[in-house]
């Protein structure tokens, strides 16, 4: 065999590049590799994992918003037909964990019994990546749980509608909040091995504002529930203080910390609608909150 025979069999023996996706096909695995990542629902078969595929998936968080919020607002709806309200919630409420697989949920209960029980940063840290569930973690739970069902079930019996828009609103604002907190703040584990460092890595301003998009269709509530976005400034004010705490006791967030914040914001935009809810009904003179109404009596 002569040499540019055996030349010609190395340069066909080189593997060739593997051709990179269009745009849009890019944008499509990015979304799947966060439905996948944040949820238990299978993914396409294309969607290959990678840790770049996975930070640049951030800004389809509160995509997934969207996802976990109309699936539970369907289960809701599909489960009050035949069941009481709080009842339909709880069920729901279970449907949503099994979907994420308790991801943020898992999140709240590690900050709770880290920040709860450690004292240093480094105790902290090592509390939070334990996989035994303390007392402050217990309580926690059972806490945000109730806050939860109560107000879930509180909300659709004033309002069903409004309350199956404003689930889904809460899902879509606090997770874009949590995106906030990925661009302006530093990942506080030092360590390689953690899961969430490849979603941990700084996002540029494009991501940020791909995220915000997410936000568009709720505009028109400006004008059919303008009092709701009363949430923005409340949530907004949360997550600052979250962020500033997480900075204080750790030098920045984990992902149990960007868990945590998305349940505690959750939450928050939740009782926020509940509470314009109250005041609009208080200004009309028919409000069904004790305090409001005799306010409403006494102001008249």
């Amino acid at each position: 065999m002569n040499d540019s025979q055996q030349t010609l069999e190395t340069v066909d023996a080189e593997p060739t590049p593997e051709k990179k996706p269009n745009r849009l096909a890019w944008e499509i695995r990015l979304f799947f590799t966060a439905l996948t990542y944040y949820t238990r629902l299978p993914g396409p078969r294309f969607t290959e994992y990678s840790e770049e595929q996975l930070s640049q998936s951030t800004r389809y968080f509160p995509a997934i918003g969207w996802v976990v919020g109309g699936i539970y607002s369907l289960a809701f709806v599909l489960a009050a037909l035949v069941l009481p309200i709080p009842l339909a919630v709880c069920l729901a409420l279970a449907l949503s964990i099994l979907l994420t697989g308790a991801f943020h949920e898992d999140g709240f209960a590690d900050v709770c019994d880290g920040f709860g029980g450690g004292h240093t940063r480094e105790r902290v840290l090592e509390i939070m990546k334990d996989s035994s569930v303390g007392a402050y973690a217990a309580i926690g739970l059972i806490v945000l749980f109730s806050t939860k069902i109560t107000t879930m079930t509180t909300l659709f019996n004033l309002d069903l509608w409004g309350g199956l828009i404003g689930l889904i609103y809460a899902h879509v604002l606090s997770r874009f909040f949590v995106v906030t907190i990925i661009y302006t703040d530093t990942y506080a584990r030092t360590d390689s091995s953690s899961k969430a460092r490849p979603v941990a890595t700084p996002i540029p301003t494009g991501a940020l504002i791909a995220a915000a998009v997410w936000l568009l269709p709720f505009i028109p509530l400006l004008w059919a529930r303008p009092l709701w976005f009363i949430s923005v400034p409340v949530v907004f004010l949360a997550r600052v203080g979250l962020a500033g705490w997480f900075r204080r006791r750790i030098g920045g967030y984990t992902g149990d910390c960007l868990g945590a914040a998305q349940q505690v914001m959750e939450v928050l935009t939740l009782i926020t609608i509940l509470a314009t809810i109250g005041i609009a009904s208080a200004i009309a003179g028919d409000s069904t909150f004790p305090f409001l109404a005799i306010l409403a009596l006494v102001t008249r």
